[in-house]
């Protein structure tokens, strides 16, 4: 069965790569429209999306192969608040600020289309881990913001690089605060797949 990625992240190609799939990448390009009103909802709502509209256009491309689409959506949340990815540096540094010093969650939801023998099924589910963070003075977070580094990722950060030093610990699943909780995909996949 062909894997396709729904997604232009490089640290999602990184992971699954990393779990020894093959796979293609096909980025969806829909307008993202959240209508949950909790986290763990909205994040699978976006992942279905990225997932279904890929899952729709290589069906009518390629009728008849098997295929499995993986869609993912990642944000990080603050006092129940949604962070996505910062509009400009000053919305960087306002989530920095928010987040120095203090617990917060990430959530990724993942949504498995799989197009078998002209049927569809769909799997979605999602991950979530609570990040703590160590306080970072206003000079700390101003140079990590010029780094650009924070602008392209949910909360204005990213645990596997430069950010690092400030995490003070996490509770759960690293890979899902990277952006793919690989260890439940694997173990979804094969269920799902199997059926």
């Amino acid at each position: 069965m062909k894997i396709i990625l729904a997604s232009a992240s490089p640290r999602r190609r990184e992971l699954l790569t990393q779990m020894g799939l093959e796979f293609e990448v096909r980025p969806s390009c829909g307008e993202e429209v959240i209508t949950k009103e909790t986290p763990a909802e909205a994040v699978m709502e976006l992942a279905e999306q990225k997932a279904a509209e890929v899952a729709g256009l290589t069906a009518q491309e390629r009728p008849g192969e098997d295929v499995l689409v993986i869609g993912a959506d990642t944000v990080v949340v603050k006092d129940h608040q949604i962070l996505g990815k910062p509009k400009d540096e000053t919305d960087a540094v306002r989530m920095l600020h928010g987040l120095s010093g203090d617990v917060h969650q990430v959530y990724t939801g993942v949504c498995l289309i799989a197009l078998q023998e002209g049927l569809q099924r769909t799997r979605t589910f999602y991950e979530s881990t609570d990040v703590h963070f160590y306080p970072m003075t206003d000079q700390e977070i101003l140079d990590y913001v010029k780094t650009g580094d924070p602008m392209d990722k949910a909360g204005a950060y990213g645990i596997q690089g430069l950010c690092g030093k400030y995490i003070r610990g996490i509770e759960g699943d690293y890979n899902n605060v990277v952006g793919l909780p690989i260890a439940r995909l694997y173990h979804e996949m094969k269920d799902f797949i199997k059926k």
